[in-house]
């Protein structure tokens, strides 16, 4: 300590005795100050190795640093099977072909149900090598099996659920072969609402490794460019033809951009119009929120809802996002991740279609500057009504210690706890499980893949391992779960918002692809009631427009709503 420190904690220390003496009641509230806080009720256990999952990204990284490198892959969690059980995604890169070591491929791991997973990723014919970046997962032919989109350094890959354990590629006969690029995050989106997933795929920047342009710190060393380097890329909008195939509505539906370096995507209905609308990260470059005129069109709005900068005006560099309603105000919040000495971006609706930066009054401001934020994700974790926030942080170069002393390489992911009133703590040191250990974290994805009701982890690094944290609820509180499945609307209901309302209370969820970073979350919804034994009402809106009620709901369940033929329960939690 130094001994400027010293004397100011001494001079502190004595004033604050000093007031103790004085004033009654001062000694107490000292105390209360200096209380630790509140257990978070819950506790995370790192089951990675126990559940079977052994894998190791590879950025591909040789000394050339290249672009990509530093960006890693994401994750999701998935049903592919439709066992009930959630399985596992892990993305991958590969070596560049000049430097060639090892092969590596993405990676499936298939829920025993017993809380191990056993690796099919050749038995599911996913097995090729590719430079993965992010996935999204959707049944976008409804035949009942998700499908899977990977967003890749040059070429992305579609592969279309078999329904019986297996994945065909088919990137030719989609008519997406061909479509090359520096493809990022990704997500299906019924944007017309016609029944059908189209897709949106988020583009960083024009970069090769042919076109690989020389950065240097010194002058004589090279080291990893920052996206101004690059001229920027528009992201893609290609829309379901119903019949295997896509159509590039990129320009038609008014999203090209090519002044866009989009790393993070989230749908999301900002104003309340019944048409899912979509939020894009840029990195150095303005956010950009594309809303859905319903007529086959978006127009970018982000500056007048105040999503496109900083509170002080700037653009950030935008890396993941995701969106819920954590005030409880019946529309969707915003968190987006950003670089270090930047903070995390958390908005609110102040009104509908427009949103304040109030990631500062919220707490979660100040404890993010010293960090780089990659996925995130809303989430009820300890199912108490109120939506926390999950992080994973790591920084983009291993030398960064060097050049600022106070940021490192390897960052503890965050873990906010929303106390209920729209302010957070991070709690991340206090659930065990190793999770505050620090990692070059990128991806972040959510679901309870041992259907105990609580809501469990899955991290990437890059250049690592993954991680999965399992969420061991102590505390005695419920939730309730609702998956849906599409008729008329797409098959896994997706753009479909779930309301439940209890004791003059209410929450609301959207059944959504996509968000955080490169990841792909379940797609059931999930709430927490504390300690209710039961909800008045669950409304579903469906993408086709169809309304639907169910009354006198018990909680510690999941259940199964089949747009048009009823609600069903599963077995308690």
């Amino acid at each position: 300590m130094k001994r400027r420190d010293f004397l100011r904690a001494a001079c502190e220390t004595s004033l604050g005795l000093g007031i103790a003496k004085s004033f009654p009641g001062a000694r107490e509230l000292f105390a209360a100050a200096a209380a630790p806080p509140p257990a978070p009720g819950f506790q995370f256990a790192d089951v990675t190795s126990l559940a079977g999952i052994k894998f190791q990204h590879n950025s591909g990284a040789y000394g050339g640093k290249l672009l990509p490198e530093t960006l890693g892959s994401g994750c999701a969690f998935l049903d592919y099977d439709r066992d009930g059980w959630l399985d596992i995604l892990l993305l991958n890169g590969m070596d560049w072909p000049e430097h060639k070591r090892q092969r590596s491929t993405l990676a499936l791991y298939r829920n025993n149900r017993n809380g191990t997973f056993t690796d099919v990723t050749h038995a599911a014919g996913l097995d090729s090598e590719m430079y993965g970046m992010g996935v999204a997962v959707g049944d976008y032919d409804n035949d009942g099996f998700p499908d899977i989109f990977v967003s890749c350094v040059g070429q992305s890959r579609l592969f279309h659920n078999s329904g019986n354990g297996a994945f065909a590629d088919v990137t030719k006969s989609s008519g997406l072969l061909g479509r090359t690029g520096f493809s990022t995050s990704a997500l299906w989106i019924d944007y017309d609402r016609n029944g059908l997933l189209d897709l949106f795929v988020c583009n960083y920047v024009r970069w090769s490794p042919e076109h690989d342009v020389f950065c240097s710190l010194d002058g004589v060393h090279k080291s990893y460019c920052t996206p101004e380097a690059y001229r920027g890329d528009t992201c893609w909008l290609l829309r379901n033809r119903g019949n295997g195939t896509f159509e590039d509505v990129t320009a038609a539906s008014g999203i090209f951009d090519s002044s866009s370096k989009s790393l993070g995507v989230a749908m999301f209905d900002f104003d309340a119009d019944g048409w899912p609308d979509l939020l894009v990260a840029n990195d150095t470059q303005p956010n950009k929120l594309y809303k859905n005129l319903r007529n086959g069109k978006f127009k970018d709005v982000a500056v007048e809802a105040g999503l496109a900068f900083s509170a002080d005006g700037k653009a950030r560099a935008g890396m993941g996002v995701d969106t819920g309603d954590f005030d409880r105000s019946g529309r969707p919040g915003v968190a987006i991740t950003n670089f270090d000495n930047e903070m995390i971006g958390l908005y609110r609706s102040v009104r509908p279609g427009t949103y304040d930066d109030v990631s500062t009054a919220a707490g979660v401001g100040l404890a993010s500057k010293n960090s780089l934020g990659f996925g995130c994700s809303f989430l009820d974790v300890d199912l108490d009504g109120a939506l926390d926030l999950a992080v994973a942080n790591g920084h983009i170069d291993d030398t960064v210690r060097n050049i600022r002393g106070n940021v490192g390489y390897a960052q503890a992911p965050q873990l906010f706890l929303n106390d209920g009133t729209g302010k957070f703590r991070d709690v991340a040191a206090q659930v065990g499980g190793g999770f505050a250990s620090p990692k070059v974290g990128r991806g972040l994805a959510v679901g309870d893949f041992d259907r105990d009701g609580d809501l469990d982890l899955l991290i990437t690094t890059n250049h690592g391992p993954a991680f999965l944290f399992r969420n061991d609820l102590a505390n005695g509180n419920r939730g309730i779960r609702f998956r849906l499945i599409g008729k008329k609307s797409n098959a896994d209901g997706i753009g479909a918002m779930v309301r439940i309302f209890y004791n003059g209370e209410f929450q609301s969820r959207m059944v959504r692809g996509g968000s955080s970073y490169l990841s792909q979350s379940e797609l059931p919804v999930t709430f927490g009631l504390a300690r209710r034994d039961r909800i008045d009402l669950a409304v579903v809106e469906w993408p086709s427009g169809r309304t639907e009620e169910f009354k006198d709901l018990v909680t510690g369940r999941a259940y199964e709503v089949t747009e048009a033929s009823g609600i069903k329960a599963m077995p308690a939690f």
